[in-house]
């Protein structure tokens, strides 16, 4: 019984990543209609946390001023500096390159694990899985198209970004145990909200309110608050306190995979048969790390 539910968690791993390999397409849509990075970051947390509060508890705070910390340090890994560090990216260099090493964040995960925590095993299948999942992941991205063009700010703005989301996984693991997850995402919701606020003094606001009445921009603003947002955050602390963080970790291998699907199908963007091959090596990585 106990593996019935492992499996089930698994098969909620990949329905949440796959959620989040969207999130590309609806960003570029929003981009395209006229919002910038941080104002759809900041629509789109906005949105989750007024939402989270008709399920979260009452508490306001940390037991202590040290996990206080912690929950903001989460909202900072996990929301402002990601978000903001990986669509900046995109703004400086190819969108290879960004998505490339952005992908390299279950591998930091795993090494930042071992430095870390002595118990955590990493078995020669995790290592081999993930190193063959990380090569299928350039096939799908590169898609027979090998472009790489280094640009050093683009390139560390990736890896930040990369970095970030490994520590907010390892800040999950640790706080886990002591909070519901509902309160733990409510506060990295709030954190990550109050963190891009000073974005706006270097670029503030410029997206018309009236263009809020485009129902592109609506669906696409509620798929990324509601959903991926909303409901992705919690169920994924949920994931990685039931998994692990290695081993749920490797499940984001298979983002860019969901967007190519994705960009196949809504954008008419073309999978050819190398990125075909990727996908093949994604999936059998995956499997290995996952076992």
């Amino acid at each position: 019984m106990e593996q019935k539910k492992d499996y089930i968690w698994h098969l909620t791993a990949v329905v949440v990543v796959g959620i989040w390999g969207l999130t590309f397409i609806s960003t570029r849509v929003l981009i395209d209609n006229g919002l910038t990075p941080q104002e759809i970051f900041l629509l789109r947390f906005l949105m989750a946390y007024i939402g989270i509060w008709f399920i979260s508890p009452r508490k306001l705070w940390c037991d202590n001023w040290r996990d206080e910390l912690w929950m903001l340090l989460s909202g900072v890994t996990g929301g402002s500096l990601y978000f903001l560090t990986e669509n900046t990216a995109l703004e400086v260099t190819l969108t290879t390159n960004v998505a490339f090493i952005v992908c390299s964040t279950p591998l930091l995960t795993l090494l930042l694990s071992r430095l870390l925590y002595r118990s955590e095993k990493a078995t020669s299948r995790l290592w081999i899985g993930s190193l063959l999942a990380l090569l299928g992941v350039g096939l799908v991205i590169f898609n027979g198209n090998f472009v790489l063009k280094l640009s050093p700010l683009g390139d560390v703005l990736s890896l930040t970004a990369s970095l970030a989301w490994a520590v907010y996984s390892l800040i999950m693991r640790r706080v886990s145990d002591r909070y519901s997850t509902v309160f733990i995402t409510r506060k990295v919701f709030f954190y990550g909200l109050l963190t891009i606020l000073p974005a706006f003094l270097v670029h503030p606001w410029q997206f018309p309110l009236s263009s809020f009445s485009s129902p592109s921009v609506l669906f696409n603003l509620l798929f990324l608050g509601l959903l991926a947002s909303l409901v992705c955050f919690v169920v994924w602390n949920l994931i990685l306190k039931r998994l692990g963080t290695v081993h749920a970790s490797n499940y984001l291998y298979l983002n860019p995979l969901f967007t190519s699907v994705g960009a196949l199908l809504f954008l008419g963007e073309p999978l050819t048969p190398v990125a075909l091959l990727g996908a093949a090596c994604v999936l059998c990585g995956v499997y290995l790390a996952s076992h």
